[in-house]
Parts: C-alpha cells; sequence; structure tokens
C-alpha cells in the first residue's frame, strides 16, 4: 500500500497493488504529483513588485519607461550601478502609459531583465531596490509621424541623472517566495540643472535651430562652450580659426581650469593610477598655462551641446531618425559663433578633432563637408568600417552575438583589456540597453548608433540592425548603413570627386588593443587609403603598441596622460596645416600675436 499525505495539494493514494504492474502505475502518479510542490506546502505565488508613484513627486499621469534594479552593493544608489558585464546590477523595465499617481503598476516575471531575463530567475535573498520612471515626451514629427521619446533636461540624455525622472529611495528588501507583492513608491523627482556661468575665457551659446525644430515638430536647440583665446578683448581686429572638439555631451568646457589643484581635494583612484582626480585638475591648469603663453596658436575651440531624445548627441550628421543635425551644425551653429566670437569663417579655418564618438564624428564630418573643413585628427574612432562594427560583420555575419558552428556557438566579445580579457559580451550590452528601453529608447551606444544609421521604420522608431533580443541581423538593413554611413565603403565608391577636396586632411589614431576592437575598422580603412593614389590621400594613419581605447597619438606618455591632451597633442599640427594650406590672401596674421 502506498499513502501519501501531499496536504493543500489535495493528492492522496491509497492503492492496494494486486501485481506489480498497478504498483508502477500508482507510484508514477505519485512521482507526478510530487513534482509539482512539496508536502505539506501551499505552492508560493510568483515574485511581484507592486509599483507606484506618489502625488508628491507627480500630480499628473506620466508615460515612460519604469525601470526596477537591485544591487547587492550600497555605497552607490542601485540606479547609478546599472552597467553591462560581470559588475551587472540586476534591472528590469517595461514601458506605462498614462501611469497615475497612487496607481500600482506590477512588474512580474513575465518581464524581461538584465543579467537574469525574469524575476524568476534571481536568487533568493536580500537586495538593495530602487525604482526609476524615465519619462517621455509626445512627438509629432515634421514627416506625421508620432513617437515617444526622453526630452533632454539638460544632463545629457541619461536617465540615471534627468532632471523631472521620478524615483524611490534606495532600500534592503528581501526577495523570495511568500515575499509578494513587494511594493515600492517613488516618491522623489530629480532636481533640475543649473547651467554653467560664462567665465573670462569660456562663453556659452544656444541657438533655436530652424532645421531640427522643422524635423521633430517642437523648438530644438544647439549648444556650444566656445573657448576664446588669450587676449581676445585687448585685440578686437583679430580674426581667428577654429576647432570643433567632438565628442559625448560635454556639460561645460571640459579639460581648461585658471586655477591650480585644489589643496583639500580628496585623492581618488581610477585603475591602477593613484590621485587620478589630481592629475586631471593638473592638466587642465597646464592646459590654461600654456593657452595664455606665446607659443600656442591663438584660436577658438568649441565642444557642442547637441544631445537629443536619442543620446548625448548626434553623431554630428544628418539621419533619417535623429535629423539634420550635420547641416544645423554646419551652417547653422558655426556661422552664429564665428560671427559672435570673430571666427575667420571660411572652410580653410576650420579643423575637427575628438576621440571615440567624437573621433567617428570628426572624421564623418570630414567626409561628408569636405569643403567645409580643413583637416580632421580622429582618435580612436567609433568603427569607419561595418565590416567590423566593433567585431561583427554586419554585412556577412547571421549574428550579431555568437559565432555559430554545426554544434556548438561561442559568445562575442565587446569589451577586452590589452591583454585580451573578456568583461562584456556583446549580449550583454544589448540586452541591458533593450531592458532600459524598447525601440532604440536606452540613450545607450547600440541604440544610437541604430538611430543614426538605420532608416525610419513605418512606426516611426529606427529599424533594427538586428534582433535585440536574439542577435539576428538584418542584412537589408545593414545595406542602406553601407550605402549611408560606411566610412571606408564611401571613400573608396566616391574617391573621384572626394579625393581631391581631402587629400592631406585624414588622420586616424588608435591603440592596437583597443578596447571595443575599434582598430580592426582602421586597418581596413588604412589599406584602402594607402593602395588608393588617384589621388593619394596623404594624410595619416597611426597605431599604439598595446595601447588602449582611447590612444591619441602620444607614442611618449602612457594613455592616462595623453587622453588629457587632445587639445595640446592636436593645436600644433592644426597651426602647421593652416599656415600652408591658406589660399593667397588668407589672413595668417591678425590672430598670430
Amino acid at each position: 500500500m502506498v499513502d501519501i499525505d501531499t496536504g493543500a495539494c489535495n493528492q492522496r493514494s491509497d492503492t492496494m497493488s494486486k501485481n506489480t504492474t498497478m504498483v508502477i502505475v500508482t507510484m508514477l502518479a505519485v512521482l507526478t504529483s510530487l513534482s509539482a510542490c512539496t508536502p505539506g506546502e501551499t505552492p508560493n505565488p510568483e515574485t511581484v513588485f507592486a509599483i507606484s508613484f506618489s502625488e508628491n513627486a507627480s500630480a499628473d499621469a506620466l508615460d515612460g519607461r519604469l525601470l526596477l534594479i537591485l544591487s547587492r552593493d550600497d555605497d552607490d544608489e542601485p540606479r547609478f550601478q546599472v552597467r553591462p558585464g560581470v559588475d551587472a546590477a540586476q534591472i528590469f523595465g517595461l514601458n506605462v502609459q498614462d501611469m497615475a499617481p497612487g496607481a500600482d503598476v506590477i512588474l512580474d516575471e513575465a518581464v524581461f531583465g538584465y543579467p537574469y531575463d525574469s524575476l524568476a530567475d534571481l536568487p533568493e535573498g536580500e537586495y538593495f531596490v530602487q525604482a526609476l520612471l524615465h519619462k517621455y515626451d509626445t512627438f509629432t514629427l515634421g514627416n506625421g509621424k508620432t513617437v515617444q521619446l526622453p526630452m533632454d533636461q539638460g544632463e545629457g540624455q541619461q536617465w540615471e541623472r534627468s532632471p523631472g525622472n521620478l524615483y524611490s529611495e534606495p532600500r534592503m528588501i528581501r526577495v523570495g517566495p511568500g515575499d509578494t507583492p513587494i511594493r515600492i513608491v517613488m516618491e522623489r523627482v530629480i532636481k533640475p540643472i543649473e547651467p554653467p556661468a560664462d567665465t573670462g575665457f569660456i562663453r556659452h551659446v544656444r541657438i533655436r535651430s530652424e532645421l531640427l525644430s522643422e524635423f521633430w515638430g517642437r523648438d530644438m536647440y544647439l549648444g556650444a562652450h566656445v573657448l576664446l583665446p588669450a587676449g581676445f578683448d585687448a585685440h578686437p581686429e583679430a580674426r581667428y580659426p577654429l576647432a570643433i572638439w567632438h565628442g559625448h555631451f560635454p556639460a561645460d568646457f571640459q579639460g581648461f581650469r585658471t586655477e591650480p589643484p585644489d589643496e583639500d581635494l580628496e585623492c581618488q583612484q581610477s585603475g591602477d593610477v593613484p590621485c587620478y582626480n589630481r592629475l586631471r585638475q593638473e592638466e587642465a591648469y597646464n592646459f590654461y598655462q600654456q593657452w595664455i603663453g606665446p607659443d600656442i596658436p591663438r584660436m577658438l575651440i568649441v565642444q557642442i551641446q547637441h544631445q537629443n531624445p536619442y543620446y548625448d548627441d548626434s553623431y554630428a550628421v544628418n539621419s533619417a531618425n535623429v535629423g539634420p543635425y550635420g547641416d544645423a551644425i554646419t551652417y547653422e551653429l558655426i556661422p552664429y559663433i564665428e560671427e559672435q566670437f570673430r571666427g575667420i569663417g571660411e572652410g580653410w579655418a576650420r579643423f575637427l578633432y575628438g576621440g571615440s564618438t567624437g573621433g567617428w564624428e570628426s572624421f564623418a564630418v570630414q567626409v561628408f563637408y569636405p569643403d567645409e573643413y580643413n583637416g580632421t585628427f580622429a582618435a580612436c574612432p567609433d568603427s569607419l568600417d561595418f565590416r567590423f562594427h566593433q567585431i561583427v560583420n554586419v554585412y556577412d555575419d547571421e549574428n550579431a552575438y555568437f559565432e555559430v558552428g554545426d554544434f556548438n556557438r561561442v559568445a562575442r566579445p565587446a569589451y577586452r583589456d590589452y591583454l585580451g580579457n573578456i568583461t562584456v559580451s556583446m549580449e550583454d550590452e544589448n540586452h541591458m540597453e533593450l531592458v532600459i528601453g524598447d525601440k532604440s529608447r536606452s540613450g545607450g551606444q547600440w541604440d544610437i548608433w541604430e538611430a543614426v544609421f538605420s532608416p525610419m521604420g513605418e512606426d516611426g522608431y529606427p529599424m533594427r540592425i538586428w534582433d535585440k533580443k536574439t542577435g539576428e541581423i538584418d542584412h537589408e538593413v545593414a545595406e542602406y548603413w553601407r550605402e549611408n554611413y560606411d566610412m571606408r565603403h564611401i571613400l573608396q565608391r566616391d574617391w573621384a570627386t572626394l579625393g581631391p577636396k581631402l587629400e592631406g586632411k585624414l588622420h586616424v589614431m588608435v591603440g592596437d588593443m583597443d578596447n571595443f576592437h575599434l582598430n580592426n575598422a582602421v586597418y581596413l580603412l588604412e589599406e584602402f587609403l594607402e593602395s588608393t593614389t588617384d589621388p593619394y590621400y596623404n594624410g595619416m594613419v597611426d597605431y599604439g603598441d598595446r595601447q588602449e581605447h582611447c590612444w591619441n597619438g602620444d607614442h611618449d606618455n602612457p594613455l592616462y596622460i595623453s587622453r588629457l591632451r587632445y587639445n595640446t597633442m592636436y593645436l600644433p599640427r592644426i597651426l602647421e596645416r593652416l599656415t600652408t594650406t591658406a589660399p593667397e590672401g588668407a589672413d595668417l596674421t591678425s590672430w598670430r600675436y
């Protein structure tokens, strides 16, 4: 006889078997019941969070992306710990529409997360937990399509810091069976950001862009931080060359300070470098001392603020999804700056440089506007040939996340150190972005490439270059990328017309152990440039041995020093090109004091 009491499962077997067959059948039935629940226990409900916000945070119903972050580390708020790879915090996200104050939004085991896909996979235990609502605005674009996106609030499209976003105070919560629903109330609002004030050397400009406002269907603005040359006010007759220092969103002009390092500064280590914060202040002060000295060219240096609803900058080119930022910067913002601050205002006296995103921007802008600029110095640029979009060949590979064989698949790396150690995979970065925002709305690196390079879909959002969950590549979208934004392909396709305009203007520097594998695309670019003789490009491609991201051509100093010296690295080269390529009758004297 078998007598099994399974309690609340309401299963009982009191079968007296008369033969072996009956015993076997009965035992199978009992084992089946045991697999569904534990004897004497009630089945536990799934883990569920009920998230709301108070009327103190907002009296209005809101749209956006609701994020839940869990961390084991209490050194910082969970919202500041979201990152891909081995050090990832756990995050879940879902869209909300008309979320009303006081109303619960249920985040359950069906909601996609990273690194664990589901709450069901999360180990039982105690976590520091925080919720945040990244608010979306509704845009009716100039083409008539309607999209919902986060409008930048002066922070450079950073969801965890964006003013107006709602969030909860972090608290320790136990997560596990029987602990649901877990209630989280968002009662705080991120405060507005004070814009930087003008100084004797640094001025700030902001203009409404006609081109961008027409595209986005609302007023859109461009900003810039302008570093004035020493003696600007004392030499009203001078007209100055201009250098655009491209890069990610700058809150203010970077790497320039008129005071020595703070004496009471508490040292902060960065990697293996002790007191790196003090070193940064020293380098910024050293640049100021050079800037006012006699040996540096008197120029205007500009850092642009072109944050937008997709990212912390626009990539400085015209785009189907992001808008005509290339034209807006080149034909609206730069002429305005040159008029306000006595720029020469001609292409021979304009230059471009930058690293990483800024490296790609400074290279692409030179290619797309060959007559408007007289040279680019592109350090560690994002992929200039999409046969190596970092590590992926978007034209030939079938999957972005894995190398796939007959019996196995191996994850593609996204980040390595100079020894080749891998800490982040392609799937890591893309799944994290998908949690933060669908439809290319995460504000992350892969999503902005998609927003800039892809055609617009019927729904008004960027077409995916690959399925964000599986990594399966869409080769039709890849062909659009090739024809419109693959720098090596465009140069090779159009060299007959571009070559004469770009001769001597293209300079690229990258470490051969770039953390993001960006050197691979540079090899392919160099192969084309060096094999082309009609005309020869007459520029430079340079590699740093075992150098990581973002090496900029300095063979004499460690990377942690040289990455703080972009201006002093390239200004002497700009001066040389100015004096050797200026057209007859050009002003080479008024700014040489």
